[in-house]
């Protein structure tokens, strides 16, 4: 075993060896105690609270004083949800876009903060977290949500209990546990483009002490793009997740142990629309399409391989109370991909990432009125990267080559590692009666080392280094917060918090220079004040949150001088960053019994501060580019949402009906060269705003479902018919220019219709 494993192993022993010690303590006592719940559940039926987790203890939703949403199961299926894609419009200032150059890849923002690419290199400025485990890269983090129990989408800075990568905010997802009875839930759909899925699953125990839980979920389809060489359909996927879990929980004991053990197996086929102008290097190559869901590609593949463990323990040891959180997961990445211009410039991209994790915490009273949340977490991960680039054409041989080797010169090697330590505390103190002050932090320590290089010539296994670079990167990133409560149903709080993303290396180098330098941490300052009212015997609830966040040393791409043809793109940090200011509001009124409408709206305002970066100019020059009245990237000025679901009773079982709309406003998905401003010269551009290529139109999506709930000889079982996108509003959902060289996007779901068939017994 070598030594990064046997440390790995260590962790892992140490948390699982401390909670036997305090369990075997537990049963020796025989002392009758509760077992730590991590999922979410309705805490007073009637009533319309909702239990949440977000910051790592059970409370209501109300009662929380961070601006959160908690989405659960019979919204997400009423909504006909397939993944956390259609939490768009269920929670304000949360944006959610598919980025087809990964498996199952998200482009993520809330508040306006994002990272929208798939390199591993990098880390994700919103969370994706799935049972207490976090994913480490936007790759995976577009989860499917048939088997969830409630997901919460926490907004701002969630460094104290999340980790260092939460700087825009966290999707918390929690899955349902085995229950410890027989059943089942079995499900089937389809819908246009020969899309269809099949998903089920199965549940055993013996009632009180242990239970199992096993899944399969299939989903398929043929795409909705149309490639017009090959006139056919295309942009196709298949999807295979499967898996067990089993639930272990002593009677009387206080104690809990869930291992889930699972898999997913992907394939599909990456598709890039030409939005190529006049002006682009490569136009004339690939035809600009009129229609966005046409595309010229030349033939691709992409296929994805993730296993993934998680071990959950809880002990309820009386004064404190113990959660250990155990977490890995593997991924093998196999694509080839087109950029639009019918395989004149082709990629074959070939990774593996493994990431390991470990937490450990204690929740419990101090006295009466304080109590705390503390722990330490370890982070590890891995991966390696290869990558073959056709110029030309010649490229296109790297689909079906099982040598890409021989065909493509020039393939890059890159290996990056991270390994990560952090201690946290989180307290909440009651001064005096109905005033609250919570406050605590988290030190982390990340350790980042990168190599870089590239082999020689067609069939030279002779690896040239480019450069490597090793560099630690520590921040306390504390929080404080007030709240109060005149009386159980209104809250008004106010809270500052320090978001924090760790520096790294540039993958993309091409000199032992920048190869070896690190980017610097980026950081953002949150000030939110906010109210949560439950008004109308709780008939009505409206919750409002306003923000200021000051982003700080941004990291971006910077164009800088050397490499191979005279300047090169790496990941820099530009000093004058951002302000982003806006206001939220999300409601439910349940109108009537079986009645009830929700609604959510976010404006937002953001402006960069002083974004100057050297840029390509002329053959190999740099010049100055000046960007700073470019808008940020996906960040809409305007979103919202309204959505009405309506209950029936029948003789047979009931009818629900959901209608929902949802407002984006127009925004940009890359920083990019737009229109010049009148004082710009040759060697000092400045911009008035980016590509408009790279610009959403507005869109009013309009989504509709009906579910027949009824028995079925004493199991339940629903139909459902649903409609998505009922407007057909058609935009891209990523939007790309290249150097001057080419330009591709790819484009939001077309209307759909579809129909579900499902038991649960």
């Amino acid at each position: 075993m070598n030594i990064c494993a046997s440390r790995r192993a260590l962790v892992v022993a140490l948390a699982a060896s401390g909670m036997a010690v305090a369990a075997s303590s537990a049963f020796a006592a025989d002392a009758p105690a509760p077992a730590m719940a991590e999922a979410a559940a309705p805490a007073a039926p009637g009533t319309g609270e909702i239990i949440v987790t977000a910051r790592r203890r059970s409370e209501s939703l109300e009662s929380t004083p961070i601006a959160i949403t908690a989405i659960n199961t019979s919204m997400l299926e009423n909504k006909a949800s397939v993944n956390i894609a259609d939490l768009q419009g269920a929670a304000p200032g949360l944006l959610i876009t598919q980025q087809n150059s990964g498996a199952a890849a998200a482009n993520l923002s809330i508040r306006g903060l994002t990272y929208a690419d798939i390199e591993k290199s990098q880390t994700p400025t919103v969370g994706v977290v799935v049972d207490g485990v976090t994913i480490g890269t936007s790759t995976g983090q577009l989860q499917d949500v048939f088997d969830v129990a409630q997901i919460e989408v926490l907004r701002g800075p969630q460094g104290t209990l999340f980790g260092a990568n939460t700087i825009g905010g966290v999707i918390n997802i929690t899955r349902t546990k085995p229950t410890m009875t027989p059943g089942a839930k079995i499900e089937f759909s389809y819908g246009q483009w020969n899309t269809w899925s099949g998903k089920g699953i199965v549940n055993y125990g013996d009632g009180s002490t242990w239970g199992v839980k096993g899944w399969y979920f299939h989903n398929q389809s043929d795409g909705y793009y149309w490639n017009t060489t090959s006139k056919s359909r295309t942009g196709g996927s298949k999807d295979d997740n499967f898996g067990g879990s089993l639930l272990f929980k002593p009677a009387g004991s206080g104690f809990d142990a869930q291992l889930t053990v699972e898999d997913m197996v992907s394939s599909f086929t990456p598709v890039n629309v030409t939005i190529t102008a006049p002006g682009d290097a490569f136009y004339g190559i690939a035809t600009p399409q009129t229609n966005l869901y046409d595309v010229s590609d030349a033939p691709t593949h992409s296929t994805y391989h993730a296993p993934a463990a998680t071990l959950l323990m809880n002990l309820d040891a009386g004064p404190i109370k113990l959660t250990s959180v155990t977490g890995w997961r593997h991924s093998s990445e196999d694509q080839t991909q087109d950029f639009g211009t019918a395989g004149f410039y082709y990629v074959l991209r070939r990774q593996h990432y493994t990431q390991w994790s470990q937490e450990l915490r204690g929740a419990g009273k101090i006295f009466p009125g304080l109590d705390y949340v503390v722990g330490g977490y370890y982070f590890d991960s891995k991966y390696d990267l290869t990558q073959w680039t056709g110029i030309g054409g010649g490229g296109v041989a790297l689909n079906t080559s099982s040598n890409p080797d021989s065909v493509a010169p020039g393939q890059q090697l890159v290996h990056g590692k991270t390994r990560s330590y952090a201690a946290f505390g989180d307290f909440d103190w009651t001064i005096v009666p109905k005033i609250r002050l919570t406050f605590g932090g988290r030190f982390s320590h990340d350790n980042k080392k990168l190599d870089n290089g590239f082999f020689g010539g067609t069939n030279d296994q002779t690896l040239s280094e480019v450069g490597s670079g090793d560099a630690s990167f520590s921040k306390f990133t504390p929080k404080v917060g007030l709240d109060y409560r005149p009386n159980r149903d209104t809250m008004f709080y106010a809270s500052w918090s320090r978001g924090y993303r760790s520096g790294g290396f540039s993958s993309r180098a091409s000199t032992a220079a920048t190869a070896s330098t690190p980017f610097q941490p980026e950081t953002v300052d949150a000030y939110e004040i906010g109210s949560k009212l439950n008004l109308l015997d709780h008939k009505l609830q409206l919750n409002f949150a306003g923000f200021i966040s000051d982003y700080k040393n941004m990291q971006q791409n910077l164009t800088v001088p050397g490499g191979p043809t005279g300047n090169q793109t790496i990941t820099g940090n530009v000093p004058g960053g951002a302000i982003i200011k806006g206001i939220e509001f999300d409601g439910t009124l349940r109108v009537i019994d079986g009645l009830k409408v929700t609604a959510t709206a976010a404006y937002t305002d953001s402006h960069f501060r002083n974004y100057v970066v050297g840029c390509a100019g002329p053959g190999t020059s740099i010049i100055t580019c000046n960007y700073s009245a470019n808008p940020l990237i996906y960040a809409p000025k305007f979103s919202g949402s309204l959505n009405g679901e309506y209950t029936v009773p029948t003789s047979f079982g009931k009818v629900i009906t959901s209608v929902g709309w949802r407002h984006i406003s127009p925004y940009d998905e890359q920083i990019s060269n737009g229109p010049l401003a009148a004082s710009s010269t040759a060697t000092d551009l400045i911009y008035t705003g980016n590509d408009a290529r790279v610009r959403t139109i507005t869109q009013d999506l309009v989504d509709a479902s009906m579910t027949v709930d009824f028995k079925l000889h004493g199991a339940d079982a629903y139909v459902r018919v649903f409609g998505r996108n009922l407007t057909n509003s058609v935009t891209t959902t990523a939007a790309f220019t290249v150097a001057g060289l080419f330009s591709f996007a790819s484009t939001v779901e077309p209307r759909t219709f579809g129909a579900t068939v499902g038991v649960k017994f």
